[in-house]
């Protein structure tokens, strides 16, 4: 996938971009002419299968989008271009040109960048919902218009056969993971929205004192929006289960649908031979196929716990949660399950090189912030991810 943009130059602001207008940064700006050759040298050559355009603003957003819009229509009209074409619309664009658009490109996305209006205003406040939402009700109008003109019409173009996308960051404002996961929630329920994708917060522009100062991007935060973005899409968990006005952000020890378990002793343990598909999808280390092979294979047999090995069932969490002919699948003390649920990329740590014989460990970036923060203040990584391992196992068995 061949990711460019158009130009660097922007007329916007925003503190959170590298592009943002008062930035001293080299600019360049590719004409269309330039973008579509490069593209098809590229798809000659088998360098790419597929483009991914964007762009700063210049001028105002109909000429950029405009210019965009030219890139992709002679991509496919002049030269044949049959690859894949993610085009990013740009804020406040005209309808005309946002229908247009989409009948050369695979899929469309207007980024929203940030979850609150009220931030969103703050760190970019010549940008509002409305010049964001407004274009994506114009890619829905045309995906939907479009699905009913090809229920008539065999050969009825197509408009952005793939939907729509966006994006958020995380970490760039107060907002909580609850405010992010709720507005994604809304997001799916449009019925062209395909994914919500989530970017930890890079600052890259710490002057400004709008910003939280970071060291690092918060890759924790983003990898449980992640995971809790897969619960929403494939195991029908709704926002409002995953996190609560008492609990507004991920446990950065567990993963959502682990922490859910732990809050809902109620709802377990689940006799696999007799429980719905959507209670087997509740159960930590059961996933949509795994449930589905469960379904399908106890119509012919009851399941014990060897069938369920050999189907892919995650063991070592649902055992705790599950029953098999009426006899619970294991027992163990409240240490041994919050051993068995703690996440262990929260605690991972690589080696260092510093010389050609030397190699002290790190942690690695997606390590927990806790364990981050005691090696900076000098703990060695090892040391710093057992010290909050054992903390975090002796909170969770509490919890439970």
């Amino acid at each position: 996938m061949l990711k460019i943009m158009l130009t660097n130059y922007c007329m916007f602001d925003c503190a959170y971009c590298i592009n943002r207008r008062s930035n001293d940064i080299p600019r360049a700006t590719l004409t269309v002419t330039e973008l579509v050759n490069l593209t098809i040298e590229f798809y000659r050559r088998n360098y790419i299968e597929g483009l991914f355009l964007s762009s700063g603003v210049v001028r105002n957003a109909d000429y950029t989008m405009e210019r965009l819009v030219r890139v992709v229509k002679d991509l496919r009209t002049v030269y044949r271009f049959n690859g894949y074409i993610h085009l990013k619309s740009i804020p406040g664009a005209s309808q005309e040109l946002v229908n247009e658009a989409g009948l050369y490109a695979d899929r469309m996305s207007v980024n929203i960048e940030i979850p609150n209006e009220k931030s969103l205003q703050l760190l970019a406040p010549e940008k509002d919902f409305q010049s964001v939402f407004q274009p994506m009700r114009y890619i829905q109008q045309g995906v939907l218009q479009s699905a009913e003109e090809r229920k008539r019409f065999r050969h009825a173009p197509r408009f952005v056969p793939a939907g729509q996308s966006t994006q958020m960051i995380v970490g760039a404002t107060p907002d909580s993971d609850k405010d992010i996961l709720r507005l994604s929630s809304v997001l799916y329920q449009r019925p062209t929205m395909k994914r919500v994708y989530y970017s930890g917060f890079i600052p890259v522009n710490e002057y400004d004192n709008r910003l939280p100062a970071l060291k690092q991007p918060p890759l924790v935060r983003e990898n449980r929006l992640y995971q809790a973005d897969w619960l929403l899409r494939y195991y029908h968990f709704s926002a409002r289960e995953l996190l609560t006005e008492d609990e507004p952000n991920f446990d950065p020890y567990l993963d959502p649908k682990c922490t859910w378990a732990v809050r809902h002793p109620e709802f377990f343990p689940v006799e696999v031979n007799t429980a719905s598909r959507a209670e087997l999808l509740r159960v930590p280390g059961i996933g949509p196929k795994s449930a589905l092979r469960i379904v399908e294979a106890r119509r012919v047999q009851s399941l014990g716990m060897a069938e369920l090995k050999r189907i892919g069932v995650v063991l070592k969490r649902a055992q705790y949660f599950i029953t098999c002919k009426g006899k619970a699948a294991a027992r163990g003390s409240r240490a041994e399950i919050a051993g068995a649920l703690l996440d262990p990329k929260a605690f991972s740590v690589g080696m260092q090189q510093l010389s050609l014989d030397d190699f002290v460990p790190k942690a690695l970036p997606d390590a927990a912030p806790a364990v981050q923060r005691l090696e900076a203040r000098g703990m060695a990584a090892d040391v710093a991810a057992r010290t909050v391992r054992q903390e975090a196992l002796q909170c969770l068995t509490k919890r439970m």
